[in-house]
């Protein structure tokens, strides 16, 4: 009788434990996100996901692009920090003038797509010389031919991200050479959705954004081949694809010592086989176990500050090599 006490005891206090604790031991707070609209499919998977969880924490995941996320982080008005490309000099800068400092975790790899509608039966591939023809500043291309004689002599619509956007800022650093160099006269938008919707509308359109993107809309969009390579998981693992890059996260440090639900947070969101997961259901490309591996030991080490040398290049010469250089 006494075993039989001891053992419902027992189960109560489980379920209590349970109900009370939920898989993240009942965390309650606000996370405050801003930053890459890139990046945000990912944040909103773990956002839904570990908010089902845990009930009781308010998370806000914004959009407005990589650069204004990092505008808003180092004044310390956020958390968290979505980039879709590393944090630059002057926001280096801007950190550590008001005092924040941060962890920069590589979540995911990207291939900004180069899309254009599905009804356009004639541009398979372009070239990134032909890339900086039609993108450079003061551009004067304004129809298909004068970008490949054999192509029709139709008008081009260009869409694209706008000038606060980090897909903008690496396109252009990587298609016209300097960052921020671009034609202005496009459709520009910091809604990626706005993007496929015009480019998916207009039989003359051209645009650019996020894999994923490209993916979810892959029935109403073609994506060129870049330098005769297409954009695929594998180019893109491999960096074959011209248009690789990696995708992270910056987390205040500030924010992990003082909110309590930050790091029961980060800890759901890179675990390596979740972020797998949270990554591939995204429709972008995991790193190798390994390079989460990596990411992960960097998050428990605490380690601050950027795995880039100040002229942008990696020690080693890739996100794994120069993450292990930095522990």
């Amino acid at each position: 009788m006494g075993l039989c006490l001891l053992s419902g005891l027992s189960l109560l206090l489980a379920a209590c434990g349970g109900a009370a604790g939920g898989s993240s031991g009942g965390v309650t707070g606000k996370i405050a996100i801003e930053g890459s609209s890139t990046v945000y499919p990912i944040t909103t998977r773990v956002s839904d996901e570990f908010s089902g969880e845990n009930p009781d924490v308010d998370i806000s995941v914004g959009d407005a692009g990589t650069s204004e996320g990092f505008e808003a982080f180092c004044k310390g008005d956020t958390d968290i920090s979505d980039a879709s490309r590393p944090i630059e000099a002057e926001e280096i800068q801007a950190c550590k003038e008001n005092g924040v400092e941060y962890i920069e975790l590589p979540v995911a790899l990207d291939g900004i797509s180069v899309v254009v509608n599905q009804q356009n039966d004639f541009a398979k591939d372009i070239t990134l010389d032909e890339l900086n023809k039609l993108w450079e500043p003061d551009s004067n291309v304004s129809t298909w031919k004068q970008i490949r004689s054999e192509w029709p002599d139709q008008p081009i619509e260009l869409y694209g991200p706008g000038t606060e956007s980090g897909t903008f800022d690496f396109f252009t650093e990587t298609v016209t050479g300097e960052e921020g160099a671009s034609r202005t006269d496009y459709n520009a938008s910091g809604d990626d959705n706005q993007l496929v919707q015009g480019v998916s509308g207009d039989p003359n359109a051209l645009g650019y954004f996020g894999y994923s993107y490209y993916v979810e809309n892959a029935d109403t969009l073609n994506a060129l081949k870049v330098d005769g390579v297409p954009v695929n998981p594998k180019t893109i693992i491999s960096g074959e694809y011209p248009l690789s890059r990696p995708l992270f996260i910056y987390v205040s440090m500030d924010a992990v010592k003082k909110n309590k639900a930050v790091v029961p947070f980060v800890n759901y969101y890179i675990e390596p086989s979740d972020l797998t997961n949270f990554v591939e259901d995204s429709d972008y490309v995991a790193f190798p176990k390994s390079t989460e591996n990596e990411t992960q030991q960097r998050w428990e080490d605490r380690t601050t500050g950027t795995i880039y040398n100040k002229d942008g290049t990696l020690p080693g010469g890739d996100i794994e090599s120069a993450l292990k250089k930095s522990q």
